[in-house]
């Protein structure tokens, strides 16, 4: 799958994000009723990153998912393809090398992460299947990939209910917080086309990872995936 049905270029996708940097995080506390920090700590407890390991953190927008990996010792690397984004990044957390990289080419030799992980950003690369084998290229052998990322509620009334408030609610909403309210329309759409739990898991499997797994948080709103590299 691909983001081309949203007719959004990925220069055009990188302008989108560049245009919220300023008031990216605020917007995504508010937006997601808080759940947002929950689902960072999740996403943490699943990289589970230890002194001296290096963690590639792609799609890392302004590194707040960042900040929890280099608090444990390990060797981080923000990575994101919006300029803005990393410049407001780079404000906050001077120390952090930010990265300017594309998902489907990144610019890190092979097998140098001992982990890879994404949130939020997989279904913004056009080339959903090209980013998961990148992201396989860049990590050591026996190394794991964790992927956060939203998906769909598993109750089916609940479900019903998200879906209204995607795409009625969240717009509102984001014209009131947000300093590029129609990039949330977008988000929304991205979100409502996006591969269910067991579509996403298939296409991890696709690309070489192995044990593909996911759990699902605040109901199925957004599935925690991982897979493993094969060890040599």
């Amino acid at each position: 799958m691909t983001r081309a049905s949203l007719d959004k270029q990925p220069h055009e996708v990188a302008s989108m994000f560049d245009g919220v940097a300023a008031k990216y995080d605020l917007t995504n506390d508010v937006l997601s009723l808080g759940q947002a920090r929950l689902w960072r700590r999740e996403a943490a407890r699943a990289v589970d990153a230890r002194p001296g390991q290096r963690v590639l953190d792609l799609a890392a927008g302004t590194a707040t998912s960042s900040l929890p990996y280099a608090a444990t010792g390990a060797f981080v690397v923000p990575c994101d393809f919006s300029l803005g984004m990393l410049r407001e990044g780079k404000k906050k957390h001077p120390w952090l090398p930010l990265t300017a990289g594309d998902g489907t080419k990144l610019p890190f030799r092979d097998e140098v992460f001992d982990t890879v992980t994404i949130s939020f950003g997989l279904r913004n690369v056009q080339d959903t299947e090209g980013a998961l084998r990148e992201l396989y290229r860049v990590t050591k052998p026996g190394g794991k990939v964790v992927i956060s990322e939203f998906s769909q509620p598993v109750w089916g009334p609940f479900r019903t209910v998200y879906t209204e408030y995607l795409m009625r609610a969240l717009p509102p909403v984001a014209r009131a917080v947000s300093s590029n309210p129609d990039a949330y329309v977008y988000l929304a759409e991205s979100i409502r086309e996006w591969p269910d739990q067991a579509g996403l898991a298939g296409l991890l499997t696709k690309a070489g990872w192995e044990r593909s797994a996911w759990r699902n948080l605040s109901g199925g709103i957004v599935a925690l995936h991982r897979g493993f590299k094969p060890a040599a």
